[in-house]
Protein backbone atom coordinates (compact mmCIF):
# COMPACT_ATOMS: atom_id res chain seq x y z
CA UNK A 1 0.00 0.00 0.00
CA UNK A 2 1.16 3.54 -0.79
CA UNK A 3 0.53 6.43 1.61
CA UNK A 4 1.08 10.15 1.66
CA UNK A 5 2.41 11.63 4.90
CA UNK A 6 -1.04 13.05 5.65
CA UNK A 7 -2.61 9.59 5.26
CA UNK A 8 0.00 8.11 7.61
CA UNK A 9 -0.73 10.76 10.22
CA UNK A 10 -4.40 9.75 10.08
CA UNK A 11 -3.49 6.06 10.32
CA UNK A 12 -0.79 6.25 13.03
CA UNK A 13 -1.93 9.37 14.90
CA UNK A 14 1.46 11.04 15.41
CA UNK A 15 4.94 11.60 13.97
CA UNK A 16 6.35 9.50 16.74
CA UNK A 17 4.24 6.48 15.73
CA UNK A 18 5.18 6.96 12.07
CA UNK A 19 8.90 6.96 12.96
CA UNK A 20 8.33 3.88 15.11
CA UNK A 21 6.61 2.11 12.17
CA UNK A 22 9.52 3.04 9.88
CA UNK A 23 12.07 1.74 12.42
CA UNK A 24 10.08 -1.50 12.77
CA UNK A 25 10.00 -1.80 8.95
CA UNK A 26 6.21 -1.80 8.87
CA UNK A 27 6.45 1.04 6.34
CA UNK A 28 9.24 2.48 4.20
CA UNK A 29 9.92 6.00 3.03
CA UNK A 30 10.19 5.66 -0.77
CA UNK A 31 10.14 9.36 -1.74
CA UNK A 32 9.72 12.66 0.09
CA UNK A 33 6.20 12.59 1.49
CA UNK A 34 5.46 9.10 0.09
CA UNK A 35 5.57 5.88 2.12
CA UNK A 36 4.88 2.26 1.32
CA UNK A 37 4.37 -1.09 2.97
CA UNK A 38 6.84 -2.47 0.40
CA UNK A 39 10.51 -1.58 0.25
CA UNK A 40 10.60 -1.28 -3.55
CA UNK A 41 7.80 0.41 -5.48
CA UNK A 42 7.43 1.15 -9.20
CA UNK A 43 8.36 4.83 -9.79
CA UNK A 44 5.24 5.25 -11.94
CA UNK A 45 3.08 4.41 -8.94
CA UNK A 46 5.13 6.62 -6.60
CA UNK A 47 4.87 9.70 -8.81
CA UNK A 48 1.22 9.08 -9.63
CA UNK A 49 0.53 9.18 -5.89
CA UNK A 50 2.78 12.18 -5.31
CA UNK A 51 1.35 14.21 -8.22
CA UNK A 52 -2.32 13.16 -8.46
CA UNK A 53 -3.21 15.86 -11.00
CA UNK A 54 -0.54 14.55 -13.38
CA UNK A 55 -1.23 12.19 -16.27
CA UNK A 56 1.22 9.53 -17.49
CA UNK A 57 2.17 10.21 -21.09
CA UNK A 58 4.74 9.56 -23.82
CA UNK A 59 7.47 6.99 -23.03
CA UNK A 60 5.89 5.85 -19.75
CA UNK A 61 2.48 5.32 -21.31
CA UNK A 62 3.89 3.73 -24.50
CA UNK A 63 5.65 1.17 -22.31
CA UNK A 64 2.59 0.49 -20.14
CA UNK A 65 0.48 -0.12 -23.26
CA UNK A 66 3.16 -2.43 -24.76
CA UNK A 67 3.72 -0.11 -27.71
CA UNK A 68 7.45 -0.34 -27.02
CA UNK A 69 9.68 -2.76 -25.16
CA UNK A 70 12.09 -0.02 -24.10
CA UNK A 71 11.76 0.59 -20.37
CA UNK A 72 11.83 4.35 -19.80
CA UNK A 73 14.45 5.55 -17.36
CA UNK A 74 12.21 8.48 -16.35
CA UNK A 75 8.52 8.94 -15.66
CA UNK A 76 6.79 11.16 -18.23
CA UNK A 77 4.08 13.19 -16.54
CA UNK A 78 1.75 15.75 -18.12
CA UNK A 79 0.75 18.48 -15.68
CA UNK A 80 -1.32 21.67 -15.99
CA UNK A 81 0.68 24.54 -17.49
CA UNK A 82 0.30 26.59 -14.30
CA UNK A 83 1.52 23.69 -12.11
CA UNK A 84 4.69 24.23 -10.12
CA UNK A 85 7.88 22.93 -11.68
CA UNK A 86 8.76 19.44 -10.46
CA UNK A 87 12.39 19.32 -9.36
CA UNK A 88 13.15 15.64 -9.73
CA UNK A 89 15.60 14.10 -12.20
CA UNK A 90 13.44 10.96 -12.41
CA UNK A 91 10.52 12.91 -13.94
CA UNK A 92 10.07 14.52 -17.35
CA UNK A 93 7.36 17.09 -16.79
CA UNK A 94 5.28 18.07 -19.80
CA UNK A 95 3.31 21.24 -19.21
CA UNK A 96 -0.09 21.01 -20.89
CA UNK A 97 -2.78 23.63 -21.35
CA UNK A 98 -5.50 23.08 -18.75
CA UNK A 99 -8.15 22.82 -21.47
CA UNK A 100 -6.31 19.90 -23.10
CA UNK A 101 -4.99 18.10 -20.03
CA UNK A 102 -7.99 15.90 -19.32
CA UNK A 103 -8.83 14.95 -22.91
CA UNK A 104 -8.03 11.27 -23.22
CA UNK A 105 -7.23 10.85 -19.52
CA UNK A 106 -8.23 7.47 -18.13
CA UNK A 107 -7.67 5.56 -14.93
CA UNK A 108 -5.70 2.32 -15.20
CA UNK A 109 -4.93 -0.24 -12.52
CA UNK A 110 -1.27 -1.18 -12.24
CA UNK A 111 -0.40 -3.72 -9.54
CA UNK A 112 -3.50 -2.87 -7.45
CA UNK A 113 -2.87 0.89 -7.76
CA UNK A 114 -4.85 3.27 -9.96
CA UNK A 115 -2.95 5.79 -12.08
CA UNK A 116 -3.98 8.52 -14.52
CA UNK A 117 -2.81 7.80 -18.05
CA UNK A 118 -3.67 9.00 -21.54
CA UNK A 119 -5.54 6.52 -23.71
CA UNK A 120 -3.93 5.09 -26.84
CA UNK A 121 -5.72 7.52 -29.13
CA UNK A 122 -4.46 10.59 -27.29
CA UNK A 123 -0.96 9.10 -27.18
CA UNK A 124 -1.03 8.58 -30.94
CA UNK A 125 -1.83 12.26 -31.44
CA UNK A 126 0.96 13.22 -29.01
CA UNK A 127 3.37 10.91 -30.84
CA UNK A 128 2.56 12.52 -34.19
CA UNK A 129 2.83 16.01 -32.67
CA UNK A 130 6.29 15.32 -31.23
CA UNK A 131 7.64 13.07 -33.98
CA UNK A 132 10.56 15.40 -34.76
CA UNK A 133 11.71 15.35 -31.13
CA UNK A 134 11.76 11.54 -30.87
CA UNK A 135 14.63 9.32 -32.08
CA UNK A 136 13.70 7.90 -35.50
CA UNK A 137 14.05 4.19 -34.64
CA UNK A 138 12.00 4.60 -31.47
CA UNK A 139 9.31 6.50 -33.37
CA UNK A 140 9.16 3.82 -36.08
CA UNK A 141 8.84 1.04 -33.48
CA UNK A 142 5.85 2.73 -31.84
CA UNK A 143 4.19 3.62 -35.17
CA UNK A 144 4.64 0.02 -36.29
CA UNK A 145 2.94 -1.21 -33.12
CA UNK A 146 0.10 1.26 -33.67
CA UNK A 147 -0.41 -0.14 -37.17
CA UNK A 148 -0.96 -3.57 -35.61
CA UNK A 149 -3.76 -2.27 -33.38
CA UNK A 150 -5.29 0.27 -35.76
CA UNK A 151 -8.63 -1.60 -35.81
CA UNK A 152 -8.92 -1.24 -32.03
CA UNK A 153 -8.55 2.56 -32.09
CA UNK A 154 -11.54 4.90 -31.85
CA UNK A 155 -11.35 7.27 -34.84
CA UNK A 156 -13.85 9.73 -33.33
CA UNK A 157 -11.60 10.17 -30.31
CA UNK A 158 -8.56 10.70 -32.53
CA UNK A 159 -10.40 13.35 -34.55
CA UNK A 160 -11.53 15.05 -31.34
CA UNK A 161 -7.97 15.13 -29.99
CA UNK A 162 -6.57 16.39 -33.29
CA UNK A 163 -9.03 19.29 -33.23
CA UNK A 164 -7.50 20.50 -29.96
CA UNK A 165 -4.36 21.64 -31.75
CA UNK A 166 -3.84 24.58 -34.15
CA UNK A 167 -2.18 22.57 -36.90
CA UNK A 168 -4.75 19.79 -36.84
CA UNK A 169 -4.78 19.48 -40.67
CA UNK A 170 -1.03 18.86 -40.81
CA UNK A 171 -1.28 16.40 -37.93
CA UNK A 172 -4.18 14.63 -39.62
CA UNK A 173 -2.22 14.28 -42.86
CA UNK A 174 0.81 12.94 -41.00
CA UNK A 175 -1.40 10.50 -39.11
CA UNK A 176 -2.98 9.19 -42.33
CA UNK A 177 0.43 8.83 -43.95
CA UNK A 178 2.11 7.13 -40.98
CA UNK A 179 -0.54 4.86 -39.49
CA UNK A 180 -3.59 4.33 -41.70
Amino acid sequence: MIYSYKELLEKYGSRYNIKKAINNKEIYKVENGIYSTKKVVDPIIIFSKKYPSGVLTMDSAFYIYDLTDIIPDKVYLATPSNYRSIKNEKIVQIFTDKKRLNFGKESLKINEYTVNIYNKERLLVELIRKRKQIPFDYYKEIISNYREIVDELDMKKIEEYLSLFKNDLNLSEALQREVF
